[in-house]
């Protein structure tokens, strides 16, 4: 997936399930479009997405506007 995180190997990407939260999609939502997931898989994206911003690696440019 071009060295993007994705989901327990899967060619599911972090950043995928990030959009669908972002978007405002439920947990279960989710889960039913890509039913091969779990719920813990889409709590694990949202602990990578801080664990990333604590690290100050991204700037205020490189967000979304």
């Amino acid at each position: 997936m071009g060295g993007r995180p994705c989901i327990r190997g899967m060619s599911l990407t972090v950043g995928s399930i990030l959009e669908l939260l972002a978007e405002g999609r439920t947990v279960n939502e989710i889960i039913t479009v890509y039913p091969y997931l779990e719920p813990a898989d889409v709590q694990q994206s949202l602990a990578y997405a801080a664990w990333w911003l604590d690290r100050g690696e991204v700037s205020a440019q490189s967000a979304p506007r």
